[in-house]
């Protein structure tokens, strides 16, 4: 049987699953189920410029700067990522949150604004990393309830200091991004604080060879529950350094071949 419901529902039906046989949840005797829980540290800038873009009708191709994906530990802290040059509004989120803070948000120059800078902006996103830390984690809410009376996911996070002075550093470099680029004006969307969003939710149920220190093996199988395999976001214990879908889909693959085979001699 495979598990495949990423950083946050994988680890919360893992502790939902008790039983005599597993009191803290299912596959959990090293208690690491939900721990070690990543996002991908994010910086947002953006940029008007004089001929209309029109980044809305989407990507024309990629643009991904890989520059800085390792940051020199001389400027003292670690981290690394890029720069994700796009524009992530549909408009009715560009009418609520795409404008600069300095313009009007409301009435005829709130209008005029919306009309000029949502077909003549561009946005860069800076990605970076996130430290796995024991304490950020997915547990069981102790009070509240889904709809048929589960516990729900209770989500407890908070940033390494090296990751918020990764974003800082990418929020920076996308200021001068804009600026080399000839930007009329250029602001921050959304300064670099502790996580108010979440992304890619990795690392609860991490990988490893060690029952005591991990929950699966590095065939993706769980080290309690022999016919149990978990093949998604999960299994990291790095959060890499930007999009996980395509390292997700290549362990997918490799964990139906580490499936298959022993189902074939019968040994799950």
């Amino acid at each position: 049987m495979s598990l495949a419901a990423n950083g946050a529902e994988t680890p919360r039906l893992l502790l939902l699953s008790k039983s005599s046989h597993f009191p803290d949840g299912l596959a959990n005797s090293s208690g690491l189920v939900g721990n070690y829980l990543m996002f991908n540290t994010i910086s947002f800038c953006g940029g008007l410029f004089e001929h209309p873009l029109k980044e809305y009708k989407s990507i024309q191709m990629t643009r991904v700067i890989q520059d800085h994906y390792e940051i020199d530990p001389q400027l003292g802290f670690y981290g690394g990522g890029g720069i994700d040059a796009r524009f992530q509004f549909a408009p009715i989120e560009f009418a609520l949150a795409g404008l600069p803070p300095h313009q009007p948000h409301w009435g005829s120059d709130y209008k005029k604004a919306l009309q000029k800078y949502y077909t003549h902006s561009m946005d860069l996103m800076g990605h970076g990393t996130s430290l796995p830390l024991a304490d950020n984690s997915i547990s069981l809410d102790a009070t509240v309830k889904d709809s048929w009376g589960q516990p729900t996911i209770c989500v407890t996070y908070r940033d390494h200091p090296d990751d918020l002075k990764t974003a800082k550093f990418f929020e920076d470099r996308s200021m001068e991004l804009l600026d080399a680029a000839g930007a009329l004006d250029k602001w921050v969307a959304f300064p670099v604080t502790e996580q108010s969003v979440g992304f890619h939710l990795l690392g609860t149920c991490r990988m490893g060879k060690d029952p005591k220190t991990s929950v699966i093996n590095p065939d993706h199988r769980t080290h309690d529950v022999p016919n149990l395999f978990l093949c998604d976001g999960s299994s990291f214990v790095t959060s890499g350094r930007g999009q996980p879908t395509e390292t997700i889909q290549a362990l997918v693959f490799r964990a139906s071949d580490r499936i298959s085979t022993p189902a074939k001699k019968n040994e799950i």
